[in-house]
């Protein structure tokens, strides 16, 4: 007679939604132990300085400038080496373009090329539905150039996935809380907030963060419902919501760079109705060309819907942005090539380039503008570097036409 095993006592039966809700608490308890140890609690993410060859470049003048300020004791006050190295924080370069400005006045606004009396807030929607556009690294990268040309930025993930606000140091699903990002300055209840009490200071001296995680996704289920119980007329309706909120600090900044979620949702149409201008991400592999069709088809379509709801949708300028781009790959060549006889000058004429350097430095969230040349080899850095820094240029170079420059 076969021997009778003890009752065993019967497991759960575990769901789909506990399965991934369960592996999503272990990953993030995960990604916690993670970042305490790579920045422990009390640290706060900062940024390095910057050698004064460096400085020299982002400012437009010599080296040997910058050592006779420092020698004569003018502008602000380098940090020496042992070796005698001069290096300047992202704040003192700032201080650098309010001397110079002051110094040599017929130049001011190239040491200060924000807005003027009369300048129009620019707002840069950077947006694509296809993942793997490098949407959110243009976007970084965009808001950092900026900043180190003297610009007021403003950031705002506006993607629940919230890895622009990773970026900046922020772990989304525990250090942004309830109505912590844009949805707490746009929801149509009573909780909703003002835009400066969700508006963050950043390591990066001249960016301001707008964060981003999860919560974000209640727009898109409150808006069917407020639309329903009339709550969405009128200014309040919400493609104007996201306009309204930028509108109350827009005194405050030069700049906005929208990183859009990857999807034509509610959050997605209010950006581009306060966007002045929009920057189309698109990797050059023919996947992600007719993705990037269906993505304009469907936009026309809803800026059109939004058009006539009394929306009035007028960008300054529309360009595509080419990224990842490996400019040995012939097959990417005939693409590039093939965008820039269907839409001429609205492909902007640098590309960003892929890189292991822009990847390396991603793994530690991190840009190029935060590393030291030699952190991820210095002759792929310097190439990716002039890459970017291209790409940036051209739109900045956008912006200031708008502004009549």
């Amino acid at each position: 007679m076969p021997a009778v095993l003890p009752a065993q006592a019967e497991r759960p039966i575990e769901t789909s939604s506990t399965h991934v809700a369960r592996h999503a608490a272990i990953l993030s308890g995960q990604l916690r132990s993670l970042r305490s140890a790579m920045f422990p609690p009390s640290s706060v993410k900062s940024l390095r300085s910057f050698t004064s060859g460096e400085v020299a470049r982002v400012l437009g003048v010599s080296d040997g400038y910058l050592r006779q300020l420092s020698l004569d004791g003018l502008g602000p006050k380098p940090v020496l080496s042992s070796g005698g190295r001069r290096s300047y924080s992202l704040a003192q370069i700032n201080d650098l373009r309010t001397y110079l400005a002051r110094a040599r006045p017929k130049e001011a606004l190239h040491f200060q090329p924000g807005r003027r009396s009369g300048d129009k807030l620019q707002v840069l929607a950077v947006a694509n539905f296809k993942g793997g556009s490098a949407k959110t690294t243009t976007s970084l990268y965009l808001t950092q150039y900026l900043a180190l040309h003297g610009f007021r930025v403003l950031a705002i993930d506006l993607d629940p996935q919230a890895s622009l606000s990773a970026m900046f140091g922020y772990q989304p699903e525990f250090e942004i809380g309830e109505n912590e990002t844009l949805y707490g300055a746009i929801r149509y209840d009573a909780s909703r907030r003002s835009m400066r009490d969700v508006i963050r200071a950043t390591y990066f001296d001249g960016v301001s963060l707008v964060p981003g995680n999860l919560e974000l996704m209640e727009f898109e289920h409150d808006t069917p419902r407020a639309i329903a119980d009339g709550k969405a007329r009128g200014s309040q309706m919400f493609f104007r919501r996201v306009a309204a909120a930028i509108e109350e600090v827009a005194d405050e900044f030069d700049v906005v760079v929208i990183d859009c979620p990857p999807q034509l949702g509610y959050l997605t149409l209010g950006a581009l109705n306060a966007a002045t201008a929009m920057v189309v991400t698109i990797h050059p592999q023919m996947v992600d060309v007719a993705s990037m069709s269906q993505f304009l088809l469907m936009t026309a379509d809803l800026m059109s819907v939004i058009e006539d709801a009394g929306g009035h949708i007028d960008h300054d300028f529309l360009r595509y942005v080419v990224t990842r781009h490996d400019p040995n790959d012939v097959p990417e060549a005939q693409i590039v090539a093939l965008l820039r006889g269907l839409f001429v000058n609205d492909v902007l004429r640098a590309t960003a380039w892929k890189s292991t350097a822009i990847a390396n430095a991603g793994l530690t969230k991190q840009s190029l503008y935060e590393l030291d040349r030699g952190s991820v080899g210095r002759a792929a850095y310097d190439r990716a570097l002039e890459s970017i820094d291209a790409v940036n240029a051209e739109i900045v170079d956008l912006v200031k036409r708008v502004w009549g420059r």
